[in-house]
């Protein structure tokens, strides 16, 4: 193919994506209440998995303190959840762009990474929903400087800490499957990563008090701690040197 017969298939496979992303955005949006009260609010209620598996009585109310702020939420997390949902068909789109260009160990090895890369998303959206989320927001609602001081949280910081923690958490559970793939075309190896590790840590806490929107050093090292877990995982992965 030539290269504007290579550029004309990128257009169609990024058109195709876009064309994705959108219809689920307008299936979601006209799906508010299920969307909000079902999945993003759920973490504030009483009757969430974590909650009453350790017997905590947690209820959060959220207020609003600015004119147009749930009109954009509504926005911001439709969208970024139809991405989320659309993603196992944006890596159809780019596993399609770029398999005619490659050879049958490397369409292997990168369909192996798709594979992993994909449920790896998926399970960091779900710890930092299901695990990351709510422990973040049991140490918030019970932390005070004082008994005069009630907490009271806005919309627009829980909506902060959600996009972060869940939607973050899935991207950065891509790492593994990063490190695989580097790891078979010889850029990385087992060994490299076993001594490096106290640079991984270090890199990794800095990463965490940087993409924490907080800042504070308990969400840091909530952040982290899978992180480093996965770090640990890339080393199994990752091949050895040859």
């Amino acid at each position: 193919m030539s290269f504007w017969d290579h550029l004309d298939e990128l257009r169609g496979a990024l058109i195709r994506s876009v064309v994705y992303i959108v219809v689920l955005f307008v299936v979601g949006f006209f799906f508010k209440e299920i969307l909000f009260d079902g999945v993003v609010l759920r973490p504030t209620r009483p009757d969430f998995w974590l909650y009453r598996l350790l017997d905590v009585d947690l209820e959060i109310d959220l207020i609003n303190i600015d004119i147009a702020a749930q009109f954009f939420t509504h926005i911001k997390i439709t969208f970024l959840i139809a991405l989320v949902a659309a993603f196992p068909l944006i890596c159809y789109e780019i596993w399609r762009f770029v398999v005619p260009a490659l050879y049958e160990a490397e369409k292997s090895v990168l369909r192996k990474a798709f594979a992993l890369g994909g449920g790896l998303f998926y399970l960091g959206v779900a710890v930092g929903y299901f695990v990351v989320m709510p422990v973040l927001l049991m140490f918030f609602n019970d932390y005070s400087v004082s008994e005069t001081v009630v907490n009271t949280f806005s919309l627009r910081s829980y909506i902060s800490i959600f996009t972060a923690m869940v939607f973050l958490m899935g991207i950065l559970f891509e790492f593994p499957s990063v490190l695989a793939v580097l790891g078979h075309f010889g850029i990385v190896h087992r060994g490299m990563l076993r001594k490096g590790w106290r640079y991984a840590i270090m890199v990794i806490l800095i990463l965490s008090a940087v993409l924490t929107p907080t800042g504070d050093p308990f969400t840091m090292l909530v952040v982290a701690l899978p992180l480093l877990l996965l770090y640990e995982l890339s080393i199994l992965i990752v091949p050895v040197k040859k």
